[in-house]
């Protein structure tokens, strides 16, 4: 990997903030270094980070309680492939990304992202890949499992094999949903598939046809009117047909009489041809309603049959609570296919198993490849991390990393892992949080992150006093390993050590000033001059001696 370094705090301002007014600073690459007396506000300003970063706001970190505090930070995230955070969270993507958090002097709380607002939750996923403050409590992490996997992972180049695998995981998880639906709606239909098939036969064997019903009740209301129909279809033949005054006789004379003066005018030709059109119509219609005549009769047996077929219409249509045959034909449909469903199950079901089992195999090879890269890269990261914790003064730190099969589909393979230390010779391993000390930890978490930081991309790290309880010798070899991990990203260290201050690309000083009885927290980047007289003081106190002047170049040199 190149060393090219990536992801820039660029600058930091802060108002009103704890015991900072006013504060504006630019951050540069490499390793920065951060000093200053106990108590002159170091802390302020990693609470200050962690604010804009989305911790908690509270009131009392007011400087005046009647202005608001405004703490905003600037980061250069180029190099980290963050367009999809920002497009999944509507914010605009900028090279140069503003992060902006507010505390009103009522209590409320806002946060912004590059002017856009934001809520809490987005600016604290936001943050893991931005800044990483490294302290004792942050050690505990070495522990998780999950971290361990991200370790050798790192060293094992599996990000592309486990990206495959979340895709083929994701499917599978899915693939196994949907069999499962399958199974659970197998079981409930079989209940319900001997009443369902039930009534399916029941509408299939009645075999009702569209517009049926309205057909038979028009039957039923003939039928059961017979005799009214028969007397009128009489008497309208008695009228039409009566020698003496009858329709067709009267037209007849009608047609004779125009007949005669036709040739006259076209107009009385036009009458006589429309009064033969309207007498030839009438002997239709004459010789239709004598058919219909003798057609119509009672027919008890007819009347029986569209009587029980109507019945059986309205029975089923009161059993399924609908009003039409339409209606009952849909239901038909519906239950057509919950029984061919139970009966199609078994085939469909087989289907999916096959489907699942497909991708299983697939995810398998993928997860055996993780594995492999995984125990290939173990033993390198064992050497590694022992030979720079002998380098940190753990000469006997050994290390037991084992990987095991797992038979369940992990979000990151198919592996258990198991991660032991021993920090004395001839000692029994066990869990890192059991067995090594608050300092041994940091000296493991440096040393990892030192691995990491030439294998991914970190996010900008701040180291918050790691160098507590080390000798002059092992903190030389901790700012050595500072400056080689800043060769791949930008290292803050917080240190009293004037041997880690002297490895710094820049130094800033963190002090106190009191003005009018009030007193405030600074922030200032030194000088040469001022590095050699800061580190001179870390040498020898407040009372500088011309040895510590001279050691203090020499350092820095």
């Amino acid at each position: 990997m190149g060393s090219k370094r990536r992801n820039l705090l660029l600058h930091l301002s802060i108002h009103n903030y704890a015991l900072i007014d006013q504060l504006s600073i630019n951050f540069s690459e490499g390793l920065s270094i951060i000093t200053g007396e106990t108590g002159s506000g170091k802390s302020i300003l990693l609470g200050a980070l962690g604010l804009v970063l989305g911790n908690r706001a509270d009131l009392g970190s007011l400087k005046d309680s009647t202005k608001k505090c405004v703490v905003e930070a600037e980061f250069n995230i180029e190099n980290y492939v963050l367009e999809s955070f920002f497009t999944d969270n509507d914010l605009d993507y900028e090279h140069h990304t503003i992060i902006r958090r507010e505390i009103l002097a009522s209590g409320k709380s806002r946060a912004f992202i590059n002017d856009t607002p934001v809520t809490l939750s987005v600016l604290n996923v936001l943050k893991s890949k931005l800044i990483d403050i490294h302290s004792q409590h942050q050690t505990l992490q070495l522990s998780d499992n999950k971290f361990q996997f991200t370790v050798i992972d790192a060293l094992a180049k599996n990000e592309k094999r486990i990206a495959s695998y979340k895709r083929g995981l994701k499917k599978y998880n899915t693939l196994q949903k949907e069999l499962q639906q399958l199974k659970d709606n197998q079981e409930t239909e079989n209940q319900q598939y001997e009443y369902n098939l039930h009534l399916f036969k029941e509408l299939e064997e009645a075999d009702f046809q569209p517009n049926e019903q309205q057909d038979l009740e028009q039957k039923l209301d003939a039928l059961n009117n017979v005799e009214d129909i028969k007397l009128n279809l009489s008497e309208a033949i008695q009228i039409a047909t009566n020698e003496e005054a009858g329709a067709q006789n009267l037209l007849h004379s009608l047609e004779n009489n125009l007949q005669k003066i036709s040739s006259f005018d076209p107009l009385y030709e036009n009458l006589s041809s429309r009064i033969t059109s309207i007498k030839i119509e009438l002997d239709d219609v004459v010789g239709e309603l004598e058919n219909a005549n003798e057609s119509v009769e009672f027919n008890p047996t007819e009347l029986e049959k569209i009587n029980d077929r109507l019945q059986l219409m309205y029975a089923l249509q009161k059993k399924h609570m609908v009003s039409s045959i339409e209606e009952l034909l849909v239901i038909q449909e519906s239950l057509t296919e919950k029984v061919g469903n139970v009966e199609n199950a078994t085939e469909i079901i087989t289907k999916k198993e096959k489907e699942v089992q497909e991708v299983a195999n697939k995810l398998d090879e993928v997860a055996k490849l993780i594995t492999k890269a995984r125990n290939k890269a173990i033993p390198n990261l064992k050497k590694e991390l022992e030979f720079l914790l002998s380098e940190l003064g753990m000469p006997n730190a050994r290390f037991s990393i084992e990987l095991s099969d797992s038979e369940t589909y992990n979000t990151n393979g198919k592996d258990d892992l198991q991660f032991l230390f021993s920090a004395n010779k001839g000692g029994s391993f066990g869990e890192l949080k059991k067995v090594a000390s608050g300092g041994e930890l940091s000296r493991i978490m440096l040393s990892v992150k030192k691995i990491l930081s030439e294998n991914i991309k970190l996010p900008t790290i701040i180291f918050d006093e790691i160098d507590t309880g080390v000798s002059g010798e092992v903190s030389n070899k901790i700012a050595h390993i500072m400056q080689q991990m800043s060769n791949y990203m930008q290292v803050m260290a917080i240190t009293h050590l004037p041997q880690i201050a002297s490895k710094g690309a820049s130094h800033y000083k963190v002090y106190k000033e009191e003005k009018k009885g009030i007193t405030t927290s600074n922030l200032k980047q030194l000088t040469k001059e001022e590095r050699i007289v800061e580190i001179a003081e870390m040498l020898s106190g407040k009372d500088i001696s011309e040895s510590a002047l001279i050691h203090a170049k020499e350092l820095l040199n």
